[in-house]
């Protein structure tokens, strides 16, 4: 039994190096795929932003969680004129509620998250914006806080 145990190991380690062999020869870009950004060659295809209603779930409970997404170009926190030479497009969101004069960028990718709103209507636009703020989209989505959930947090 031990012999059977001791061959099986040999057995499983070297397929295992069998296995790993091919890939010392490769170089990260065969491992890896292409880089996440390359410089920019040919027009890439309008961004688009695409944002969900809130969730249901939480919004009953008086926070907001606004999902979002964009197509054509990928949000990360890369700002100035520089950015604007790579591919695949990067940009960022700017976050409008009601339509007050400010706002906020947001990078992260993650949901909108807002709490502490009162009971009623409300309106948030987002905007998908290019490393130098200009804006490529804009979408706005409208939402009714019940009465029982506007507790300020």
């Amino acid at each position: 039994m031990m012999h059977r145990n001791i061959l099986l190991t040999l057995f499983a380690l070297s397929s295992g190096c069998t296995w790993a062999a091919p890939l010392s020869g490769l170089s990260a870009a065969d491992v890896n795929g292409p880089a996440a950004v390359a410089p920019l060659e040919q027009p890439q295809p309008p961004a688009k932003l695409i944002v969900d209603p809130p969730l249901a779930g939480p919004l009953s409970k008086g926070a907001v969680f606004i999902q979002y997404r964009a197509e054509n170009m990928r949000i990360e926190p890369v700002f100035g004129p520089e950015a604007l030479k790579v591919t695949p497009r990067i940009g960022h969101i700017h976050v409008i509620v009601y339509d007050n004069p400010w706002h906020w960028a947001d990078a992260s990718g993650e949901p909108v998250i807002l709490v502490g709103l009162p009971a009623g209507h409300h309106k948030v636009t987002l905007i998908l914006a290019d490393p130098t703020h200009k804006p490529v989209d804009r979408k706005t989505v409208e939402f009714t806080v019940p009465p029982h959930a506007a507790v300020m947090h």
